[in-house]
Parts: structure tokens; C-alpha cells; sequence
């Protein structure tokens, strides 16, 4: 989970091998940014010929916490505005339904008015259901014209008898919010840090974030771009704070994105590296800033498969040399330094 840019500082030990074997100590300095560290250097010690190894990335997660189940609320804005984007919703609602697990789970619609929020008194869709349930939930929704699903999330929790009935204390809780303007609170979380804090203790922590918005002006797909004031700069600020998925509104399929937010849920038993390493001996990987053996590396899918899965709230980073003239592509195998 990521909470602003956080200082990394990693120790690899490598032995050399050939000729006189040394200890090298790299000290890896870096900044945190959605689970992804990039790395332009490092110090290295008593290394001959340091140059070979390339640069360093390290790639990282936090493993999610052991719970009962997940409780799901797509936060839907039901402006005028938004009643193009229904098929892409209603897609998007059936790709996480699909990814979801085959028990536990449970997904409930509502609108980003609080005041209609705090009216919602629909059972949840849970596993059995299928487009048609879901449809029908979207259909008969209390509707609400504000675009304040920070004070909607509030109100729907702490003061609808209704969600009390069916939301568990010891499951897990996403909320996606689905919204073409910024997000506009002004009752419970004026400032944004205010539901951070808020949202950051529900659950024991295990509280995850998607939203599906208009993205930063360069980044859109949007033909014409969205003005500024209609980019969700507070959703995507939460999202990022709680690491979660950013979906582009104006992208014609959600799917891929809504089903990234799902696998979020479930404990990661691998992980797919950013780059192929360009010396495989290199590699290492660290549990809470302790070196860990318990994984091994497939080359053919670039990625690391744990042999003991890490525990919920493990630290985890995978760090390793990668060539940046060829960080994706040709196999030059492992030839060591």
C-alpha cells in the first residue's frame, strides 16, 4: 500500500564467482511510487567490473490481509451526463463479477449523492448472480444527481440502517468510484486527507480504492479532452494514497482495469517483473527488508513464484540488474559477471 513517496534503502550481497571471489554491497536509493521503484543508480563496493550488471529497478507489493471475504460498493455519479458510459459500467460490473472468487464476496450499487446513499436498501449482489441480477440492481438504484462519493461511501456506512444488515466487519472492503466530474464533498470530507484517514481505519486497514474517472489531460482518451475541473484529481489522489486501479472514463473497455482491482483481493503468490533481468544470479528478494529464499524465477513468463507465500501486510521487493538498451526483449541469458 502506498502512502506518499517513501526512502528505500536495500542491501543486495552478491558473490563473485571466477578467479577471487569478493562481497559486493549494493545500496539501493530510491523513491515509491504505486508499488514501482525506479532506480537511476547505486554505490557499489569493491566491484571490479560494476558497469557489466546495468542499472537496478525494484519491483514491490504489499500483500493484503488475510480476510473473510470482500464487501464491494460501486459508487456510481448518476448525473445526465453519465448515461453514455452505461454499457461500459454495466461491462465493467460483470468483468469484476467474473474475476471475483467463487464464494465470499458481496456487491452492492449506489449513487454518489450521500443523500441517496444514505436511502440504498438493496441486497447485494453475491455469487450466483449474474449480468441480469446486476442490471436489475443499476435499474431501480435510488437516484442522485451530486458528485460527492467521499460523503456518499460516509453516509451509506456510518448512517444507513439498511448496509448494517448485510456489510461484515471481518471482510475486506473496495469501493470503486465511477464518476465523469472531480469528486465534490463538502459535508464529512472537505479535505481529502480527512477520508484517508477515515477510510484508512476501516476494515483493519484492509479497505482498497478503484476509480474509474477522467485522468490527468495528457493522459486521456478522451476526444476532446475533459476540461480541468472535470478531471478527478481528489479520486485519483485516494486511489494512488491506497494503491489502487485507475481506470480512464473514456476508455471503451473497463474491463482489464476493474479485474486488475479484483486480483487486488487475493494474496499474491507471484510476481510479474517489470523488466527480464539481465543476470538472474543477481536477483533478490527481501520480506520486510529481510533477504528471503523461498522463491524461484521462470524465465519464460519473467516472473517470481513464492514457494512460501508471503503474510498479509508483508513487505515485499524484488530487486535486479536489467539492461536499459534491452529491458524487454532478447533472452542473453545468465553468464554471470
Amino acid at each position: 500500500m502506498v502512502h506518499n513517496l517513501l526512502k528505500l534503502a536495500i542491501m543486495l550481497f552478491i558473490t563473485v564467482l571466477g578467479g577471487c571471489s569478493s562481497s559486493i554491497d549494493y545500496v539501493v536509493h530510491g523513491e515509491r511510487e504505486n508499488n514501482r521503484f525506479e532506480v537511476p543508480g547505486y554505490i557499489l563496493t569493491d566491484v571490479p567490473r560494476s558497469t557489466e550488471y546495468g542499472e537496478i529497478w525494484v519491483d514491490s507489493f504489499t500483500q493484503p490481509s488475510s480476510v473473510d471475504g470482500v464487501d464491494i460498493l460501486w459508487v456510481i455519479d448518476r448525473s445526465c451526463s453519465m448515461d453514455e458510459y452505461d454499457p461500459e459500467l454495466l461491462a465493467g460490473i460483470e468483468a469484476m463479477m467474473n474475476a471475483l472468487p467463487e464464494s465470499g464476496w458481496r456487491l452492492a450499487m449506489m449513487s454518489s449523492d450521500p443523500y441517496a446513499s444514505a436511502l440504498e436498501a438493496q441486497f447485494p449482489l453475491v455469487p450466483g448472480d449474474d449480468i441480469g441480477d446486476a442490471i436489475n440492481m443499476f435499474s431501480i438504484m435510488k437516484f442522485g444527481a451530486q458528485e460527492k462519493g467521499f460523503d456518499a461511501v460516509y453516509e451509506y456506512i456510518t448512517n444507513n440502517p439498511y448496509a448494517s444488515t448485510w456489510m461484515r466487519q471481518d471482510a475486506a472492503l473496495l469501493v470503486v468510484f465511477v464518476s465523469d466530474e472531480e469528486e465534490q464533498s463538502n459535508t464529512n470530507f472537505y479535505n481529502v486527507d480527512d477520508f484517508k484517514s477515515w477510510y484508512g481505519n476501516q476494515r483493519g486497514g484492509s479497505g482498497y480504492i478503484a476509480s474509474i474517472i477522467n485522468v490527468n489531460k495528457a493522459d486521456s482518451v478522451c476526444t476532446p479532452s475533459p476540461v480541468a475541473s472535470n478531471i478527478g484529481y481528489r479520486y485519483m489522489e485516494v486511489t494512488n494514497f491506497f494503491g489502487g486501479v485507475i481506470v480512464d472514463i473514456c476508455d471503451i473497455d473497463w474491463a482489464s482495469g476493474v479485474k486488475d482491482a479484483s486480483s487486488r483481493l487475493e494474496p499474491y503468490e507471484f510476481i510479474e517483473l517489470t523488466y527480464f533481468p539481465s543476470h538472474e544470479s543477481s536477483m533478490r528478494v527481501f520480506v520486510n527488508g529481510v533477504p528471503n529464499w523461498d522463491w524461484y524465477y521462470d524465465r519464460s513468463n519473467n516472473t517470481v513464484y513464492f514457494t512460501n507465500i508471503p503474510e498479509s501486510n508483508d513487505s515485499v521487493d524484488v530487486a535486479y540488474h536489467y539492461d536499459p538498451e534491452n529491458p524487454y526483449g532478447a533472452d542473453t541469458g545468465d553468464t554471470g559477471p
